[in-house]
């Protein structure tokens, strides 16, 4: 295991272990985050752990144009009961990501430093957030960093039924008019999946990521 020093690197993704950590420590200034995010490598870790950066293989994702929209989601979609904001309300979508509770876990990975560093990358216009709005109140959303041809996804919230799907469609739909190469998901989950998204070797993923 790879245990990184005040110096602003890390090791190559290669060096990961099979359950895809990478690294440990460190801290999460705004500087780290986009080396880490420009070198394939994302924080994941919860309150009471050190800081461990992770490069899994495979890593999961969207090739934009394979999103799946199901019949009953256009149907959502075509009645226009939601409202879709880009990038208005930041903290607020990021610190209902990390209240929302989610099946299978306790607690939650976003812990109140990282609120913090990623607002900070948000006031510097390269962590950004979609907002869900239904009669004026936030319903839902999703944060991620932007890295100009790759958007890394980093988490979402629902408060109504289909909210978080709004935004994610949202964000893809604004992604495709930008020519963006890929939505980067990180991990599998059977959700994610049901969207389009799929698996991918790391060094394919790599290889997009470093055309830039």
């Amino acid at each position: 295991m790879y245990y990184l020093s005040a110096d602003l690197l890390f090791p190559s993704v290669d060096q990961a272990n099979r359950d895809g950590i990478l690294a440990i420590g460190g801290n999460l200034s705004p500087e780290r985050l986009l080396l880490a995010y420009k070198s394939g490598i994302f924080p994941w870790f919860e309150n009471g752990e050190p800081i461990m950066w992770w490069a899994p293989n495979p890593r999961m994702v969207l090739f934009l144009d394979e999103m799946i929209i199901s019949k009953s989601m256009r149907n959502i979609l075509n009645r226009n009961s939601f409202k879709v904001t880009f990038n208005q309300n930041f903290r607020e979508v990021i610190s209902n990501c990390q209240n929302i509770k989610r099946d299978g876990q306790n607690g939650t990975w976003i812990t109140n430093d990282m609120i913090e560093a990623y607002c900070k990358l948000n006031e510097s216009g390269i962590a950004k957030s979609v907002e869900v709005w239904q009669n004026e109140e936030l319903v839902g959303g999703l944060y991620g960093i932007d890295l100009g041809h790759v958007f890394c996804g980093e988490s979402m919230f629902s408060l109504v039924s289909n909210a978080s799907k709004v935004a994610f469609i949202a964000l893809v739909n604004q992604l495709k008019k930008e020519k963006y190469s890929l939505l980067d998901c990180q991990v599998y989950n059977p959700h994610l999946e049901s969207l389009g998204c799929r698996e991918i070797a790391r060094v394919d993923f790599m290889e997009i990521l470093k055309r830039e």
